[in-house]
């Protein structure tokens, strides 16, 4: 079961803050993120990748979009 972060309506740098704050909590496994911009989306995907997970999936839903990452 992924953990879920919800940072819809959050404006930059929250959304990001609130991952690394989730990856540095789990340290490894599946997180689903929901962002509601295009400049969560790019900004949380990269700042994952930077602390080394991998981005499983980006799918647009209606009210924004669901990154879905992952480390082994």
């Amino acid at each position: 079961m992924a953990e879920i972060v919800d940072a819809r309506g959050l404006s930059c740098p929250e959304p990001v803050l609130l991952t690394l704050e989730t990856i540095k909590k789990l340290g490894k496994g599946e997180i689903e993120i929901l962002v509601d911009t295009d400049t969560s989306k790019e900004n949380v995907s990269r700042a994952a990748q930077s602390m080394g997970w991998q981005i499983l999936k980006i799918v647009e839903e209606e009210k924004g979009y669901k990154i879905t990452i992952k480390k082994d």
